[in-house]
């Protein structure tokens, strides 16, 4: 059970910070401001519940580890019930902040895709599989050793605020199904016509990077 509330408080960290400053401070701080503070926001949660959980906090993460067979079924479905509840917590702490401010309909941080960039359904699929994919390799990789984990939640906090960088101008990254499904619930409209992209597209490509890790594990150790 502990594992459990843990994934929940870390993914409540995760959204509210991570898309309380794009909603709250996006204007000032700007694209890598917001890409930090979900790259920083890992890095307090690996550091802290992450200990007990492992800290992931998305269930594309869970999914890679359970076709990996590096959790059981019963685990999974446990993270990913926490990390969703946990992400509706955390929306709805920042739905309430924004109640009390000038910020209505600032969109608590939801994913999309077209806009200014001009991003089609298929490109936002793309780009979510791809990074997704990258992401989730990263995390296998830097864990596949104990001799890593000192400096594997900063390892992850980098990927992730690099990936930000390059395609928040693109879906507003999501790369964490729980992340994009409980602010677009909350806004509704457009966000949530949409975020079936931002739940496939993550769920593949951590399926993809499972299978590519199996196969890059099984040839290291035969070298």
């Amino acid at each position: 059970m502990k594992k459990y509330v843990c994934e929940f408080i870390g993914t409540f960290m995760l959204v509210l910070l991570g898309c309380g400053s794009a909603v709250l401070a996006g204007e000032a701080i700007g694209t890598v401001g917001i890409a930090l503070a979900f790259g920083l926001a890992i890095v307090a949660i690996a550091y802290s519940v992450g200990r007990i959980s492992g800290g992931h906090v998305n269930p594309a993460v869970s999914f890679a580890m359970l076709i990996n067979k590096k959790m059981s079924g019963k685990d999974f479905c446990g993270y990913v019930v926490a990390q969703i509840l946990g992400a509706f917590a955390g929306s709805g702490i920042l739905a309430l902040i924004v109640s009390m401010t000038n910020l209505q309909g600032a969109g608590l941080g939801a994913n999309s895709y077209g806009g200014a960039m001009g991003l089609t359904m298929a490109g936002a699929l793309a780009v979510e599989m791809i990074t997704t994919c990258i992401f989730v390799l990263a995390i296998l990789g830097v864990t596949h050793n104990e001799k890593h984990s000192s400096v594997a939640g900063l390892v992850i906090g980098l990927v992730l605020t690099l990936i930000h960088i390059v395609t928040i101008p693109l879906t507003g990254t999501s790369v964490n199904p729980a992340r994009s499904l409980a602010p677009a619930v909350l806004v509704g409209g457009e966000a949530l016509s949409q975020v079936w992209v931002f739940i496939v597209g993550p769920l593949v490509g951590a399926a993809l990077a499972a299978v590519v890790w199996k196969l890059v594990s099984k040839n290291e150790k035969e070298i």
